[in-house]
């Protein structure tokens, strides 16, 4: 119900000309009573209406989360829901968005209340057969669709581990650092990609000191870009500490830009994939006019090599084009991925931990099997919220937006 009223405090000096919502419980987001004041936004309509609202008894301010929790509580949501909306809350980009939104409709705990019932199903059928145990041939059928409706399920949530982790990497975001020798235009290619000046860029070497880092959203990838000292023998004892964070924080990131010039040869490489990004094609006399810079194979490697001109913007379309591609390739499909957080990942892999147990003990005496199967419906209600959670609530609903 809408209502257009003009707020007074309590010495009825108006507020503000606002409408009123009344959400009346338990058919509410909260499923409890809930009202929104939809008022203008200056400051000033904004601390005029909190402090009357105060001065009434048993009002406060919300804390982080807490009418998602009280929804939880409520049981509008369960917990994967939760942290959906939380996810939603933080997304960056509209791939990031469009996983979060798929969450928050129940894509993986439609999924969970589904296994939970079925591992039931299961469950109750051994169990029978431990009640007419005194009958010969009665336990023996009911195991057997038993462990059909098991290893059925067991498949099931296997191939959904086996995703790699994929909603769990867009969640995160691709990490790309910028590494290289100094003076080689590292903090150049920054500015370019980021399309403002976040890195200072001077011909002097060693001006980069510390790591500098950038949100890019990369055709709806979500991808931090670092830029790093340029990594040289140095005296200088606050340089070499540059050096010393550079050379860990490529170590660390999922794909390496190696910049160099016409005159640097050596790569560092580890354990991330490295590509070289040649730089400053346009001073090379060696590279005919008007060619376009292509990628190609580095002799001796499986890296790939890019020739730019950070300065001019030469090459650089065609390597945002590839990191595009290496970031599809990185994060898989969009709709591939049902896992979006390392807890769920654990308790998934709890679950499957039990239901193999259950099948590998049946044939010791069905008492192990069930007890089994409950361990496996157990981890599945603490992925929904339902059981045994009061530890994890706090962590995850003080992550959320005030008010929210």
């Amino acid at each position: 119900m809408a209502t257009r009223v003009l707020l007074q405090d309590i010495a009825l000096q108006p507020i503000d000309d606002a409408v009123i919502l009344w959400f009346p419980g338990p058919a509410s987001a909260t499923g409890e009573d809930v009202a929104e004041f939809h008022v203008h936004g200056g400051r000033a309509v904004l601390a005029s209406l909190f402090a009357a609202l105060a001065a009434f008894e048993n009002v406060r301010a919300a804390e982080p989360g807490e009418f998602t929790r009280r929804a939880f509580e409520n049981g509008k949501l369960d917990l994967t829901e939760a942290e959906a909306l939380d996810d939603l809350i933080h997304a960056d980009t509209d791939r990031q968005r469009r996983q979060a939104l798929r969450q928050l409709k129940g894509l993986l705990g439609d999924k969970a209340r589904d296994w939970r019932a079925r591992i039931i199903e299961a469950s109750a059928l051994i169990e029978a057969g431990i009640d007419f145990s005194d009958e010969a041939d009665v336990p023996a059928e009911l195991t057997a669709p038993a462990l059909l409706k098991i290893k059925a399920l067991l498949v099931e949530i296997e191939e959904v581990l086996a995703a790699q982790g994929r909603s769990e990497r867009l969640r995160e975001g691709l990490v790309v650092a910028i590494a290289g020798p100094p003076n080689v235009g590292k903090s150049t290619l920054m500015n370019h990609l980021a399309r403002r000046e976040v890195a200072i860029v001077s011909p002097h070497a060693g001006t980069t000191r510390d790591i500098i880092e950038v949100q890019l959203d990369l055709d709806g990838y979500p991808v931090t870009v670092i830029d790093t000292a340029g990594i040289r023998e140095t005296e200088d004892p606050v340089e070499q500490e540059g050096v010393r964070r550079a050379r860990a924080r490529a170590a660390e990131a999922d794909l390496v830009l190696w910049l160099a010039d016409a005159t640097y040869q050596k790569i560092e490489s580890g354990a991330a994939p490295v590509w070289l990004v040649r730089n400053k094609i346009d001073l090379d006399t060696g590279q005919p006019e008007g060619a376009q810079p292509t990628p190609r194979q580095v002799q001796g490697g499986g890296a790939a090599e890019y020739r730019i001109s950070a300065s001019r913007g030469d090459g650089v379309p065609e390597l945002v084009s590839a990191l595009v591609g290496f970031a599809h390739d990185y994060f898989g499909s969009d709709d591939g991925g049902l896992i979006g957080r390392a807890r769920q990942r654990k308790l998934l892999q709890e679950t499957v931990t039990s239901l193999q147990r259950s099948i590998d003990v049946v044939g010791a005496g069905e008492e192990l099997a069930a007890e089994d199967l409950r361990a496996a419906a157990h981890s599945l209600g603490r992925l929904l919220g339902r059981v045994d959670v009061e530890d994890i609530l706090d962590v995850i609903f003080r992550e959320f937006c005030i008010g929210k």
